[in-house]
C-alpha cells in the first residue's frame, strides 16, 4: 500500500510540475508577441492587430470583400468601430474592426458558424497584403 502511494505521489508531482511549466510560457509568449503581429485565434475568430489607420484597415477589408467576390454585403461603420458581414464561398463570414490607437486597428474574422482558422488566416493575408500596398 505505502508503494502504490508513493507512485501515486511521484505521478501526480510530475503532472502538477508539467502543467505549473507550461502555463507560464504560452501567458509569456502571448503576452511578449500581442505588438508583434501575432494571430489569436479565441471561439472561432481569428483576431489580430494591425499598424494601421481604422480607416486604412477598413479600405483593405473592403477591397478583401471585394477580391474574394463577396455577396450579400453588409457594412456597418461606426467612429471607431465596425462590421462587414458577407457571405463568400457560400459561407457566412464577419469582419469586425475596432479601433485601438492612432495606428493601431484590431480585426477579427470569423468564418461560418463556429470559424475556420485557415479560411480566417486566407482573408488576413490579403488584408495585410492591400494594407503594404497602400
Amino acid at each position: 500500500m505505502k508503494r502504490n502511494s508513493l507512485g501515486l505521489f511521484i505521478l501526480s508531482s510530475f503532472v502538477i510540475f508539467l502543467f505549473s511549466g507550461c502555463v507560464p510560457l504560452v501567458i509569456g509568449g502571448a503576452a511578449a508577441g500581442a505588438g508583434a503581429g501575432t494571430y489569436f485565434y479565441i471561439d472561432g475568430e481569428l483576431r489580430t492587430d494591425y499598424n494601421a489607420s481604422f480607416d486604412q484597415v477598413w479600405a483593405a477589408c473592403e477591397k478583401t470583400v471585394a477580391s474574394m467576390h463577396g455577396t450579400d454585403v453588409v457594412p456597418a461603420k461606426e467612429i471607431a468601430k465596425g462590421t462587414i458581414d458577407t457571405l463568400i464561398n457560400d459561407e457566412k463570414v464577419k469582419f469586425d474592426i475596432t479601433y485601438k490607437s492612432k495606428n493601431t486597428t484590431t480585426v477579427a474574422i470569423r468564418v461560418g458558424l463556429v470559424g475556420n482558422k485557415l479560411s480566417s488566416q486566407l482573408l488576413h493575408d490579403k488584408i495585410a497584403d492591400y494594407l503594404v500596398k497602400q
